[in-house]
């Protein structure tokens, strides 16, 4: 993995010593987008996602809106239960392995990475989502829509405390060019 360089080194230092909430989110923003691209684009070309997305947006080809509420409210109703057949499948696929893998490589710089279809459907994760459709959330909207990084707010997570900003990237097929899925990877900030 690799750390941010002297530019957004510098930038942290003028923002320790400018007072302003948008300065620091510039900064923020700076580092995350330099880890991202440095660290995480270049898994996008691996056969072991691309195939994955490719395969799963193959097998949902024709599943219309229904059917992804339907998948979704499995996934939410497992989530409370002993029994997770569907979440346990996803959890142990290919991809979620690779991913799982991916994290810990990272050293705690990554809190999460999952991987979504052409409907925002997840195609693999590290971790449990609190829900299996993330196709009407701005992750997925933005990143599959503009074929643009796109990087949330800094919050604190609830469940391990640190502070992390979500990165999303569209996913291209390396053949036509055309947007496949999308990846999201948790940075974080407090490690970064």
């Amino acid at each position: 993995m690799r750390i941010p360089t002297s530019a957004s080194a510098t930038l942290l230092l003028a923002a320790l010593f400018s007072p302003g909430q948008a300065v620091a989110e510039d900064i923020r923003t700076m580092a995350v987008t330099e880890f991202v691209e440095n660290n995480v684009r270049p898994w996008l070309t691996e056969p072991a996602i691309l195939n994955a997305v490719i395969a799963q947006n193959a097998a949902h080809a024709a599943i219309d809106q229904a059917g992804i509420d339907a998948l979704d409210a499995r996934w939410r109703a497992e989530l409370f239960n002993a029994e997770r057949p569907m979440i346990e499948a996803q959890l142990s696929n290919a991809l979620s392995l690779t991913l799982k893998g991916r994290q810990r490589a990272a050293e705690g710089l990554i809190t999460e990475i999952f991987v979504m279809d052409n409907r925002g459907l997840n195609v693999g994760q590290s971790d449990i989502t609190s829900d299996y459709w993330q196709g009407d959330e701005a992750k997925w909207l933005k990143s599959f829509g503009t074929g643009a990084l796109y990087i949330e707010d800094a919050e604190r997570d609830e469940s391990t405390q640190l502070m992390q900003a979500q990165a999303s990237l569209p996913i291209t097929d390396p053949h036509t060019g055309a947007i496949i899925g999308t990846i999201t990877v948790g940075v974080n900030l407090d490690a970064l």
